[in-house]
Protein backbone atom coordinates (compact mmCIF):
# COMPACT_ATOMS: atom_id res chain seq x y z
CA UNK A 1 0.00 0.00 0.00
CA UNK A 2 2.81 2.51 1.02
CA UNK A 3 4.52 1.51 -2.14
CA UNK A 4 1.84 2.75 -4.34
CA UNK A 5 0.96 5.86 -2.79
CA UNK A 6 4.43 6.83 -3.16
CA UNK A 7 4.52 6.02 -6.49
CA UNK A 8 1.89 8.27 -7.44
CA UNK A 9 3.39 11.18 -5.48
CA UNK A 10 6.36 10.70 -7.53
CA UNK A 11 4.24 10.51 -10.57
CA UNK A 12 2.25 13.61 -9.44
CA UNK A 13 5.74 15.69 -7.90
CA UNK A 14 7.56 14.91 -12.12
CA UNK A 15 4.02 16.24 -13.81
CA UNK A 16 4.66 19.38 -11.08
CA UNK A 17 8.07 19.80 -12.27
CA UNK A 18 8.57 19.48 -15.76
CA UNK A 19 11.05 21.94 -17.12
CA UNK A 20 10.40 24.80 -19.14
CA UNK A 21 11.91 27.92 -19.55
CA UNK A 22 14.32 28.66 -17.92
CA UNK A 23 15.26 25.08 -17.92
CA UNK A 24 17.89 25.09 -14.70
CA UNK A 25 16.13 25.86 -12.65
CA UNK A 26 13.38 23.51 -13.32
CA UNK A 27 16.54 21.31 -13.42
CA UNK A 28 17.48 22.14 -9.97
CA UNK A 29 14.04 21.97 -8.79
CA UNK A 30 13.87 18.31 -10.10
CA UNK A 31 16.64 17.04 -9.51
CA UNK A 32 16.75 17.75 -5.76
CA UNK A 33 12.89 16.54 -4.73
CA UNK A 34 13.86 13.77 -7.29
CA UNK A 35 16.97 12.40 -5.48
CA UNK A 36 14.93 9.93 -3.63
CA UNK A 37 13.92 9.73 -0.32
CA UNK A 38 11.05 8.47 2.07
CA UNK A 39 8.37 10.62 0.59
CA UNK A 40 7.06 10.13 4.99
CA UNK A 41 5.60 14.02 4.72
CA UNK A 42 3.23 13.48 1.69
CA UNK A 43 2.59 10.01 2.74
CA UNK A 44 1.54 11.05 6.98
CA UNK A 45 -0.44 13.93 4.87
CA UNK A 46 -2.38 11.09 2.88
CA UNK A 47 -2.77 8.65 5.25
CA UNK A 48 -4.14 11.16 7.92
CA UNK A 49 -6.85 12.06 5.46
CA UNK A 50 -7.75 8.33 4.99
CA UNK A 51 -8.12 7.95 8.80
CA UNK A 52 -10.59 10.93 9.43
CA UNK A 53 -12.82 9.81 6.77
CA UNK A 54 -11.67 12.35 3.96
CA UNK A 55 -13.39 12.30 0.49
CA UNK A 56 -11.23 9.70 -2.01
CA UNK A 57 -12.54 12.12 -4.24
CA UNK A 58 -10.68 14.84 -3.55
CA UNK A 59 -8.01 15.83 -5.83
CA UNK A 60 -6.19 18.38 -4.00
CA UNK A 61 -5.09 16.09 -1.09
CA UNK A 62 -2.53 14.99 -3.66
CA UNK A 63 -1.28 18.23 -4.81
CA UNK A 64 -1.34 19.48 -1.09
CA UNK A 65 0.85 16.83 -0.37
CA UNK A 66 3.09 17.40 -3.26
CA UNK A 67 3.12 20.80 -2.18
CA UNK A 68 4.78 19.77 1.66
CA UNK A 69 7.39 17.39 0.02
CA UNK A 70 8.61 20.77 -1.70
CA UNK A 71 8.88 22.94 1.33
CA UNK A 72 10.90 19.70 2.90
CA UNK A 73 12.98 19.55 -0.18
CA UNK A 74 13.53 23.58 -0.17
CA UNK A 75 15.01 23.00 3.43
CA UNK A 76 17.30 20.20 2.48
CA UNK A 77 18.64 22.11 -0.08
CA UNK A 78 19.34 25.49 1.71
CA UNK A 79 20.55 23.50 5.17
CA UNK A 80 23.03 21.61 2.49
CA UNK A 81 24.38 25.04 1.90
CA UNK A 82 28.25 26.14 2.81
CA UNK A 83 26.46 28.76 5.17
CA UNK A 84 24.60 26.27 6.81
CA UNK A 85 26.02 22.47 7.28
CA UNK A 86 28.07 22.82 4.31
CA UNK A 87 27.27 19.20 3.13
CA UNK A 88 28.39 17.22 -0.37
CA UNK A 89 26.37 14.53 -0.35
CA UNK A 90 22.57 14.36 0.34
CA UNK A 91 20.27 10.74 -0.36
CA UNK A 92 23.50 9.29 -2.04
CA UNK A 93 23.91 12.27 -4.84
CA UNK A 94 25.88 15.72 -4.72
CA UNK A 95 23.87 18.14 -3.10
CA UNK A 96 22.31 20.60 -5.04
CA UNK A 97 24.78 23.46 -4.85
CA UNK A 98 27.40 20.84 -5.78
CA UNK A 99 25.31 19.52 -8.87
CA UNK A 100 24.78 22.60 -10.36
CA UNK A 101 26.60 26.03 -8.24
CA UNK A 102 25.63 27.91 -5.46
CA UNK A 103 23.58 30.49 -6.55
CA UNK A 104 20.99 27.80 -8.75
CA UNK A 105 21.02 25.96 -5.38
CA UNK A 106 19.54 28.89 -3.26
CA UNK A 107 17.14 29.67 -6.34
CA UNK A 108 15.76 26.28 -6.76
CA UNK A 109 14.82 26.44 -2.88
CA UNK A 110 13.52 29.55 -3.14
CA UNK A 111 11.32 28.33 -6.38
CA UNK A 112 10.28 25.00 -4.60
CA UNK A 113 8.67 27.34 -1.34
CA UNK A 114 6.78 29.29 -3.63
CA UNK A 115 5.91 26.69 -5.76
CA UNK A 116 4.48 24.73 -3.17
CA UNK A 117 1.85 28.04 -2.04
CA UNK A 118 0.72 28.45 -5.83
CA UNK A 119 -0.29 24.82 -5.67
CA UNK A 120 -2.10 24.93 -2.59
CA UNK A 121 -3.26 28.03 -3.56
CA UNK A 122 -4.01 28.00 -7.06
CA UNK A 123 -7.87 27.09 -7.38
CA UNK A 124 -9.74 29.85 -8.38
CA UNK A 125 -12.71 28.63 -6.66
CA UNK A 126 -10.85 28.25 -2.97
CA UNK A 127 -13.23 31.09 -1.57
CA UNK A 128 -15.96 28.71 -1.37
CA UNK A 129 -13.48 25.66 0.66
CA UNK A 130 -12.34 27.12 3.91
CA UNK A 131 -10.76 23.90 4.73
CA UNK A 132 -7.73 24.23 1.68
CA UNK A 133 -7.14 27.90 3.03
CA UNK A 134 -6.37 26.75 6.35
CA UNK A 135 -4.49 23.95 5.75
CA UNK A 136 -1.94 26.43 3.85
CA UNK A 137 -2.44 28.28 6.76
CA UNK A 138 -1.43 25.52 8.86
CA UNK A 139 1.48 24.37 6.69
CA UNK A 140 3.40 28.33 6.31
CA UNK A 141 2.76 28.74 10.42
CA UNK A 142 4.69 24.98 11.15
CA UNK A 143 6.72 25.41 8.45
CA UNK A 144 7.95 28.62 9.48
CA UNK A 145 7.54 30.78 12.32
CA UNK A 146 5.91 28.23 14.26
CA UNK A 147 8.11 25.80 13.70
CA UNK A 148 10.44 24.71 10.93
CA UNK A 149 12.42 28.03 10.21
CA UNK A 150 12.70 28.76 14.16
CA UNK A 151 13.83 25.65 15.02
CA UNK A 152 16.55 26.12 12.04
CA UNK A 153 17.49 29.42 13.32
CA UNK A 154 17.85 28.35 17.52
CA UNK A 155 19.77 25.20 15.81
CA UNK A 156 22.44 26.96 13.53
CA UNK A 157 22.66 30.17 16.50
CA UNK A 158 23.69 27.22 18.76
CA UNK A 159 26.33 26.30 17.00
CA UNK A 160 29.61 25.63 18.48
CA UNK A 161 28.00 26.72 21.93
CA UNK A 162 26.58 24.38 24.91
CA UNK A 163 23.17 24.63 25.22
CA UNK A 164 20.90 23.46 27.70
CA UNK A 165 17.91 20.77 27.53
CA UNK A 166 15.06 23.16 27.27
CA UNK A 167 16.94 24.31 23.88
CA UNK A 168 17.73 21.52 22.50
CA UNK A 169 14.40 20.17 22.43
CA UNK A 170 12.85 23.47 21.08
CA UNK A 171 15.19 22.88 18.14
CA UNK A 172 14.12 18.76 17.73
CA UNK A 173 10.35 19.58 18.03
CA UNK A 174 10.53 22.99 15.45
CA UNK A 175 13.12 21.84 13.20
CA UNK A 176 12.40 17.97 12.67
CA UNK A 177 8.63 18.39 14.27
CA UNK A 178 7.13 21.00 12.47
CA UNK A 179 6.79 19.77 9.11
CA UNK A 180 5.42 16.34 10.47
CA UNK A 181 2.67 18.13 12.61
CA UNK A 182 1.77 19.60 9.54
CA UNK A 183 1.45 17.07 7.11
CA UNK A 184 -0.86 15.01 9.83
CA UNK A 185 -2.76 18.50 10.39
CA UNK A 186 -3.21 19.53 7.10
CA UNK A 187 -4.52 15.92 6.30
CA UNK A 188 -6.71 15.91 8.97
CA UNK A 189 -7.67 19.21 8.34
CA UNK A 190 -8.66 18.95 4.27
CA UNK A 191 -10.30 15.25 5.62
CA UNK A 192 -12.81 17.29 7.52
CA UNK A 193 -11.49 16.42 10.89
CA UNK A 194 -13.25 17.88 14.19
CA UNK A 195 -11.06 20.22 16.83
CA UNK A 196 -10.71 17.29 19.08
CA UNK A 197 -9.05 15.10 16.21
CA UNK A 198 -6.61 17.58 14.75
CA UNK A 199 -5.45 18.03 18.26
CA UNK A 200 -4.32 14.61 18.63
CA UNK A 201 -2.78 14.18 15.32
CA UNK A 202 -0.85 17.63 16.45
CA UNK A 203 0.39 15.17 19.17
CA UNK A 204 0.99 12.36 17.37
CA UNK A 205 3.70 14.92 15.14
CA UNK A 206 5.17 16.18 17.88
CA UNK A 207 5.96 12.97 19.44
CA UNK A 208 6.49 11.48 16.23
CA UNK A 209 8.97 14.32 15.06
CA UNK A 210 10.73 14.45 18.57
CA UNK A 211 11.29 10.73 18.35
CA UNK A 212 12.57 11.25 14.54
CA UNK A 213 15.27 13.64 15.35
CA UNK A 214 16.31 11.62 18.20
CA UNK A 215 16.83 8.94 15.60
CA UNK A 216 18.42 11.16 13.36
CA UNK A 217 20.98 11.86 16.20
CA UNK A 218 21.64 8.37 17.01
CA UNK A 219 22.28 7.54 13.28
CA UNK A 220 24.60 10.36 13.19
CA UNK A 221 27.38 8.07 15.21
CA UNK A 222 25.79 4.92 14.68
CA UNK A 223 24.85 4.22 11.03
CA UNK A 224 27.66 4.71 7.85
CA UNK A 225 27.71 7.27 4.57
CA UNK A 226 26.62 4.28 2.43
CA UNK A 227 23.67 3.17 4.60
CA UNK A 228 22.46 7.41 5.34
CA UNK A 229 22.88 8.41 1.98
CA UNK A 230 24.98 11.93 3.35
CA UNK A 231 28.15 12.29 5.99
CA UNK A 232 28.06 10.67 9.13
CA UNK A 233 29.17 12.39 11.94
CA UNK A 234 27.99 15.52 10.67
CA UNK A 235 26.75 17.41 13.67
CA UNK A 236 30.36 17.05 15.61
CA UNK A 237 31.93 18.54 12.37
CA UNK A 238 29.84 21.36 12.59
CA UNK A 239 29.73 21.69 16.68
CA UNK A 240 26.40 21.04 17.24
CA UNK A 241 24.78 19.39 20.71
CA UNK A 242 22.53 16.02 20.24
CA UNK A 243 20.57 14.18 22.21
CA UNK A 244 22.95 11.96 21.94
CA UNK A 245 26.16 14.35 23.24
CA UNK A 246 24.03 15.34 25.98
CA UNK A 247 22.32 12.67 27.46
CA UNK A 248 24.32 9.50 25.64
CA UNK A 249 23.58 6.70 23.60
CA UNK A 250 21.50 4.59 25.68
CA UNK A 251 19.02 7.36 27.34
CA UNK A 252 18.83 8.51 23.90
CA UNK A 253 17.48 4.94 22.25
CA UNK A 254 15.21 4.26 25.32
CA UNK A 255 13.46 7.91 24.65
CA UNK A 256 13.36 7.39 21.07
CA UNK A 257 11.34 4.42 21.98
CA UNK A 258 9.31 5.78 24.38
CA UNK A 259 7.95 8.81 21.96
CA UNK A 260 7.65 6.48 19.44
CA UNK A 261 5.06 4.27 21.48
CA UNK A 262 3.35 7.43 22.95
CA UNK A 263 2.98 8.09 19.04
CA UNK A 264 1.41 4.94 18.53
CA UNK A 265 -1.02 4.76 21.38
CA UNK A 266 -2.30 7.91 20.06
CA UNK A 267 -3.23 6.91 16.72
CA UNK A 268 -4.73 4.00 18.00
CA UNK A 269 -7.62 6.28 19.36
CA UNK A 270 -8.41 7.81 15.99
CA UNK A 271 -10.52 4.40 15.30
CA UNK A 272 -9.86 1.56 12.97
CA UNK A 273 -9.97 3.84 9.84
CA UNK A 274 -6.17 4.98 11.23
CA UNK A 275 -4.57 1.12 10.73
CA UNK A 276 -3.17 2.05 7.84
CA UNK A 277 -1.43 5.16 9.37
CA UNK A 278 -0.66 3.07 12.99
CA UNK A 279 1.11 0.67 10.43
CA UNK A 280 3.06 3.11 8.30
CA UNK A 281 4.08 5.36 11.93
CA UNK A 282 4.95 1.58 13.31
CA UNK A 283 7.31 0.98 9.72
CA UNK A 284 9.28 4.22 10.76
CA UNK A 285 10.53 2.98 14.20
CA UNK A 286 13.06 0.83 13.23
CA UNK A 287 14.10 2.85 9.99
CA UNK A 288 18.25 2.31 9.16
CA UNK A 289 17.55 5.21 7.87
Amino acid sequence: MFDELIKQIDKCLEGFLKPVYPEKIYEAMGYSVMAGGKRMRPLLMLLAFKAVGGDESDERIMSTACALEMIHTYSLIHDDLPAMDNDDLRRGKPTCHKQFDEATAILAGDGLLTYAFQLMLCDPTLEFKPKYTRAAAEIAYLSGMGGMLVGQAVDVESEGKQIDAKTLEYIHKNKTGGLIKAALKAGGIIGGADEETLKLLEEIGEDMGYAFQIKDDILDITSTEEVLGKPILSDEKNQKVTYVSLYGLEKAQKDYEKLSLAALEKTKRLGGRAKPLYDYIESLVDRVK
